[in-house]
């Protein structure tokens, strides 16, 4: 029978298959806030990426490894012995135990990739996990691909409208409020210390609050430990699978990217006990099998030697550094602001800058908080982008958000420096 060569029908064939609700519900289709339709000579300090490479010891073991034959061909699922090798002789101190490279380790495609594997494994449909808020972008995606439910409660910033710095440790917790979001269906809480976008670093009288009602609800706690290598001014890193009786409820998240200005190695790990870490094996090996070989024997070699290179000590003083070029000039500008005790981030208390009503806004702003429109204003009047913090907050708790924007300071100290300079056009716009 001969084919039709009639024409099909001129109805819209756009959107003939409807796409899961999962993308809505998780806001995977929001669209990028980061640089779209932002001017080429725009300072991009909202995105969370470095602007400089990793250190050449790491990258020359990189290129050893290229030359080889086993580390470009298929890793273990579990990730190549010897990063799990690395991993174990780094963290066995900080964790004060002999991690079993068989089963208490597992290397995944960047953190991303390892925290999606885990609410694989993990959850059933329904099943509520706990994010404070602000919430790093990605988890809610990945709970609700994976059938999960999230349940929001927010840190709350400080009060007053003083003018100067407030440190990340004046974001608290309500516990009361944190009890009340439990139910029975509540499957897991996640802990991000320190903090993305607050730069809270958890004390450890707030995460012993978190173990105790970890335990007495039977709840896995998913600790994102990315940034443990970017702790500033003296304060403690404490991860709450140390605490009492957490370790065999708390899978740890670790990531190569943030540790050696490697972002898209995409090469992470997960630390944590057999019954967490082997059903998340199972999910991981299914999701992409394995991480890629090569720069996992990158991120080994970093890991051998950072300790007798002090190598995170000075990228801890480097990145003190980079914090204090933005610092000063909100002090010179008299923006308030809060000061992180971790990780590379920024909030910048944005209430005060003006703009006018008015202001061409692209559709893609308009409509959402008060922030987008401030900080797409701030990109375009003074040439410097952030990102508005409203969009790590569900609807009901935008309003917390909609006061500041996020400015990361994992760039150079010469982009910092000429984005400083171009906060001086700030000044007309602050009432």
């Amino acid at each position: 029978m001969a084919l039709s060569t009639k024409p099909i029908a001129t109805k819209d064939r756009s959107n003939l298959i409807p796409f899961s609700s999962r993308l809505r519900e998780g806001r995977a289709l929001a669209q990028d806030v980061c640089v779209a339709n932002l001017p080429a000579d725009c300072i991009n300090l909202g995105q969370g990426y470095m602007n400089f490479p990793p250190p050449q010891w790491v990258t020359a073991a990189a290129e050893e490894a290229l030359r080889a034959v086993a580390p470009n061909h298929y890793s273990h699922p579990r990730g190549r012995i010897r990063l799990r090798e690395a991993l174990k002789g780094f963290y066995d101190p900080l964790f004060h135990r002999s991690l079993d490279v068989e089963s208490e380790i597992l290397v995944t495609s960047g953190a991303n990739e390892g925290q999606y594997s885990v609410f694989t494994a993990f959850l059933e449909h329904g099943d509520e996990v706990i994010m404070f808020e602000p919430f790093f972008d990605q988890y809610l995606p990945s709970v609700t691909f994976n059938g999960g439910k999230p349940i929001y409660v927010p840190l709350h910033p400080p009060g007053g409208t003083q003018k100067g710095k407030d440190s990340s440790n004046d974001w608290t917790i309500d516990f009361d409020e944190l009890r009340r979001a439990i139910t029975p269906r509540t499957k897991m809480i996640i802990v991000n210390t320190p903090h993305n976008p607050v730069g809270k670093v958890f004390r450890k009288s707030e995460l012993e609050v978190i173990a105790a009602l970890a335990e007495e609800f039977n709840l896995l706690v998913m600790s994102d430990e990315v940034y443990d290598c970017l702790v500033f001014d003296g304060k403690e890193h404490v991860r709450i699978a140390n605490l009492p009786g957490m370790w065999d409820r708390t899978v740890t998240v670790g990531s190569a990217g943030k540790a050696f200005a490697a972002t898209g190695w995409r090469v992470g790990w997960l630390i944590g006990p057999p019954s967490i870490i082997q059903p998340t094996l199972a999910a991981t090996t299914r999701i992409v099998f394995c991480t890629n070989s090569p720069l996992q024997e990158a991120a080994a070699a970093g890991l051998e030697q950072a300790r007798e290179r002090k190598f995170f000590e000075t990228q801890r003083d480097e990145y003190a550094e980079r914090r204090a070029v933005l610092t000063d000039t909100f002090d010179k500008l008299g923006l308030r602001y809060t000061m992180p005790e971790g990780s590379y981030f920024i909030l910048l208390d944005i209430s005060n800058v003006e703009f006018p009503e008015d202001y061409p806004f692209p559709p893609s702003v308009l409509g959402r908080g008060r922030d987008f429109r401030a900080c797409w204003f701030i990109a375009l009047e003074v040439g410097v982008s952030s990102i508005p913090v409203s969009e790590f907050y569900c609807e009901d708790h935008a309003n917390i958000g909609e006061a500041y924007a996020r400015f990361a300071f994992c760039k150079d100290l010469a982009t910092l420096r000429k984005a400083a300079e171009r906060f001086q056009k700030l000044k007309k716009y602050i009432k």
